[in-house]
């Protein structure tokens, strides 16, 4: 299969091509059914050549080039319903009936707190073309209505709010939410790329858009909402997430000053915060990618807390010196996990009021996890005389200075 991609070097594009390569080179096994052959990348530096020998060539086109912010309003109009014309027209000169993927947006609704806008007139007469396209070759044709895209590599200060806060909080700049309550709700770029590889399929989630306070079902609807249906023309991603301005504010400081308290705030899998601390992270610049970590070190050696969480505790590494003992202490329901990654050494745990000892000897050459058990003593020792012993270790809480559940005893 030959893939045509406009606006590949925008930021969706871009997401989508380099996923695309990834299925193409046999990287990404979670499509076993796509073979890619070739990736057209058209940008505004490809040439009316290349767009009329790929559009003889693609056997799926996913058009995704346009224009947002232009300086003159009709751009609009050239860069969107002409563009979009050009491409349908080069595919139908070349008999190319493969199926093409539109990238439009809510805007296009015309409706609700987006009104009339140049853009969302623009962005419907494309989708009246794509439609036309189909009905007039049969071509499958697949129309999905964006709402607000995020993720990775979004365009700062051009036309996304939380690029544009992820930018400036990852440089220390200022932000201004002039009302935290105004909601978005976000698309964010790892779910629209699982939609449209099951565009690429042939089986998109499909839909229609009940216009403004119509009933359906009990649910009325505001023009801009999709409703699931099998045979509607327009197509959808069915994961989004709903956050106000001051939510996302809110997330992106708690993200910023995570290397002072080391606390890594709670993500669920698959959660808005995971996916909104992901985006935060591809905005760091060089200097913010490593951060320091406080040492406390003493003549036995070192410990350092990498990591802290919400409810799952905390990560730390142990540093030994040659011939050291660290621990001799005990907890009551705190447990531990120890996994020595560099050295030789010796694990030993006593069961309190008894002379029962297990113990474990441990080495990098072969890692092994030893799980530290609530109510035993325990130890960890450096057998080598010349090289240090490392040692990961999570603790199932976070350790608090005023109830440490940590108390002296020898193994």
């Amino acid at each position: 299969m030959n893939i045509l991609v406009t606006g590949s070097a925008g930021f969706l594009g871009r997401n989508l091509v380099e996923n695309l390569k990834t299925i193409r080179d046999g990287k990404n096994a979670a499509r076993p059914n796509l073979r890619i052959d070739e990736i057209y990348e058209y940008s505004r530096s490809s040439t009316p050549e290349q767009l009329d020998e790929w559009c003889a060539r693609a056997d799926f086109v996913f058009h995704l080039a346009g224009v947002s912010r232009p300086k003159d309003p009709a751009e609009f109009q050239t860069g969107n319903v002409g563009l979009a014309s050009a491409l349908l027209d080069t595919l139908k000169k070349h008999k190319n009936n493969c199926p093409v993927m539109l990238s439009s947006s809510v805007q296009a609704a015309l409706v609700g707190r987006f009104g009339v806008s140049e853009y969302g007139l623009s962005k419907r007469g494309e989708e009246e073309l794509f439609f036309r396209h189909g009905e007039e070759t049969g071509a499958a044709v697949y129309v999905y209505r964006f709402p607000n895209l995020a993720g990775k590599w979004v365009r700062p200060n051009h036309n996304s709010a939380v690029g544009s806060f992820c930018s400036s909080i990852a440089n220390d700049l200022p932000i201004t939410v002039r009302d935290p309550e105004v909601e978005l709700e976000l698309l964010f770029v790892e779910d629209l790329l699982e939609e449209l590889y099951d565009c690429l399929e042939g089986h998109p989630r499909r839909c229609a858009y009940p216009d403004a306070n119509a009933v359906i079902d009990g649910v009325v609807y505001d023009g801009l909402t999709p409703r699931p249906a099998e045979d509607g023309a327009y197509c959808y991603a069915a994961v989004t997430h709903k956050a106000t301005l001051g939510r996302i504010a809110e997330c992106l400081r708690a993200f910023h000053d995570q290397p002072r308290p080391l606390l890594m705030p709670r993500m669920a899998p698959g959660s808005f915060e995971k996916k909104l601390y992901s985006m935060y992270l591809s905005y760091l610049p060089k200097e913010k990618a490593a951060f320091s970590l406080p040492m406390h070190a003493d003549d036995r050696g070192s410990f350092t807390e990498l990591f802290k969480t919400v409810d799952h505790g905390q990560v730390s590494v142990n540093i030994s010196r040659p011939g050291a003992t660290r621990g001799q202490h005990w907890h009551n329901s705190k447990w531990e996990i120890f996994v020595v990654v560099s050295g030789h050494g010796l694990i030993r745990e006593r069961k309190l009021g008894t002379d029962e000892v297990i113990e474990f000897e441990v080495s990098g050459e072969k890692l092994q996890a030893v799980r530290i058990l609530p109510g035993y003593a325990h130890s960890i020792v450096n057998l080598s005389e010349t090289d240090p012993l490392v040692t990961v270790m999570w603790a199932s809480e976070q350790f608090d200075p005023n109830r440490p559940d940590t108390f002296a005893e020898p193994v």
